[in-house]
């Protein structure tokens, strides 16, 4: 997708590890949060827009929303970070004609239901459903938690 330069999936979504490595290596001028939660609660909103630095834009929107500015598309100088906390919602985002050529995974840590996938990521079991059928789209699914660390295939898990 033309203007993307990273599609993450992290639970955490902006945090040290984002706004130091990542946006360093990508070059990145805005970040496109993607979570119905989060785009619902204005206080997380405000947590997130006071994380970023200024010179980077921030933009929360909900599944449905975010397919419509996907589809739109970018101008031609935007460097965007698309950050999600689930691998469901970029299943969903898939599913509604979306195509991703790459996804990262960075941060899906442990909790009920998720069990240790590869090293500090957990997932459950319908998360690596939703996972493989990533992975059957045609997306090129890694685990490289920054952008110096060595990728890990995901394909290659399931």
């Amino acid at each position: 997708m033309k203007g993307v330069v990273l599609t993450r999936i992290d639970d955490r979504l902006i945090h040290g590890q984002v706004m130091t490595s990542w946006l360093n290596f990508t070059s990145a001028n805005k970040i496109m949060v993607i979570d119905d939660q989060t785009a619902a609660d204005p206080f997380m909103k405000t947590v997130l827009k006071n994380a970023v630095p200024g010179n980077v834009g921030l933009g929360v929107f909900t599944v449905q929303k975010a397919v419509a500015r996907l589809k739109k598309g970018f101008k031609p100088d935007d460097k965007v970070i698309i950050l999600v906390k689930y691998p469901k919602t970029v299943l969903m985002l898939i599913k509604q004609g979306i195509q991703f050529g790459h996804l990262n995974i960075g941060g899906m840590g442990a909790g009920s239901g998720r069990e240790k996938f590869y090293k500090n990521i957990s997932a459950s079991e319908e998360e690596r459903e939703f996972l493989k059928k990533i992975v059957d789209s045609g997306c090129r699914t890694e685990i490289q938690i920054i952008a110096e660390d060595a990728k890990v295939d995901v394909a290659k898990l399931l």
